[in-house]
């Protein structure tokens, strides 16, 4: 597959909305941006493959992705993002709600190359599980091969905190409203990313699947 070039100094959004299959390989060029979303709210089982390299210096690469699992549905998404040249930057966001017998999967793979000094970037994965046979499992990875980095990792995974929903309970909220507040509250980070336009679209779909 040949890969999606990101010309010197432009700036590419894209969106992954419910996509059944993605294998997508970009490629970078100087002071490039790239702004990516990954939204996964659907019944489909699915493998996902992203593979990000930046070949110029200065470049920008922002992932956002949300994934909310049902039934037995099955998802997996897998991230390579190689920095092969200086001053480059980028964030990875993604999260999981899994229910029911649903399993999910994060490969997050961060390769920094030795001309890729003051290379600075970071990568979070959370997720919620929401029933006790539904299944998580993360691997954030990170190969550094040069020594002036700025580069963190961290992915959690846990069940809706049962507190937050006595303590809204206590004020007079039912139990499922405040379970649904959280969850937005849990995917609205996400949403503000990206481009107006898109956040309505996107927060009815998550909505819908909640």
């Amino acid at each position: 597959m040949n890969p999606l070039i990101i010309n010197k100094e432009y700036t590419e959004t894209i969106y992954l909305f419910n996509e059944a299959k993605a294998d997508l390989h970009i490629v970078q060029q100087e002071a490039s941006t790239l702004n990516l979303f990954v939204l996964h709210l659907t019944d489909l089982s699915c493998m996902q493959h992203i593979h990000i390299q930046q070949e110029g210096e200065h470049c920008r690469t922002n992932i956002y992705g949300l994934a909310v699992l049902k039934g037995k549905q099955e998802y997996l998404c897998d991230t390579l993002l190689e920095h092969q040249k200086e001053n480059g930057t980028s964030t990875l966001i993604f999260k999981y709600l899994l229910f029911d017998e649903a399993k999910g999967e994060f490969v997050g793979r961060l390769k920094v190359q030795p001309n890729a000094q003051h290379t600075d970037a970071s990568q979070t994965n959370r997720n919620i599980v929401l029933s006790d046979k539904a299944k998580m499992r993360t691997m954030p990875q990170l190969e550094i091969y040069a020594d002036d980095v700025r580069c963190s990792h961290g992915a959690t995974t846990g069940a809706l905190d049962n507190e937050a929903i006595f303590y809204m309970q206590q004020r007079g909220l039912q139990k499922d409203l405040a379970r649904q507040l959280l969850l937005q509250a849990f995917a609205e980070d996400i949403f503000e990313k990206m481009p107006i336009q898109q956040q309505e679209q996107a927060r009815n779909l998550f909505t819908q699947r909640i």
